[in-house]
């Protein structure tokens, strides 16, 4: 394959709208299973916004306001239900839910796959773990997915939006390789958010 620098916005365009069709675009990666290092093993599953179950669409949205609500409150933004759920409910929606031995939802990211910039790639636009999951690398684990997704499907890089006062997930990411995209907002704008990316060109 050539360089990615020598694709035409065509041939990336393509490769988004291939990943995009695929009904399981994880399907041909090992993600099925994670076992933490407590030995609690846990069950991973892909949904579309067409085939996600209603009761886990609302089961996400409070994971969100309970996990993220308090900081955009901190925020001039604030905290808009109306516009989370109607983010969670976008028809190009893409969900990877993690489930407990008892089939309970326990975490989960939102993504899409699009051009940006002229980029194509994989756009994290949630990922929660609920209270009593944390810190059992599900949230790692997770994020390694979608990067082994985007790689498949021939993207250049993960994007990903993280709150300036959110300082957990800020160093989470780093630790995890990610920094400050290009395109994120500079000092001037006073912007709540910086957009971390990581090149998967590598």
């Amino acid at each position: 394959m050539p360089n990615q620098d020598e694709l035409s916005q065509g041939a990336k365009q393509r490769f988004v709208e291939t990943a995009a069709r695929a009904k399981n675009p994880l399907e041909s990666l090992s993600y099925q299973n994670y076992k933490a290092p407590t030995g609690e093993e846990f069950k991973l599953l892909c949904r579309t916004k067409t085939d996600a179950d209603p009761t886990m669409l609302k089961w996400a949205f409070k994971l969100a306001e309970t996990n993220v609500g308090p900081f955009y409150t901190q925020l001039k933004m604030g905290w808009q239900p109306k516009v989370k759920k109607s983010e969670l409910n976008k028809k190009w929606a893409r969900y990877l839910v993690v489930q407990n031995d008892k089939k309970e939802n326990v975490a989960y990211s939102m993504f899409r796959f699009d051009m940006d910039h002229g980029d194509c790639v994989l756009y994290c636009y949630e990922m929660q773990v609920a209270a009593p999951y944390q810190r059992k690398g599900l949230g790692k684990f997770m994020m390694q997915i979608l990067e082994d997704c985007a790689r498949h499907w021939h993207l250049e890089k993960l994007m990903l939006t993280v709150l300036n006062n959110n300082e957990q997930s800020i160093s989470f990411y780093k630790q995890l390789g990610y920094g400050k995209d290009e395109i994120s907002p500079d000092v001037l704008e006073e912007a709540d958010y910086q957009i971390f990316s990581k090149s998967l060109l590598n």
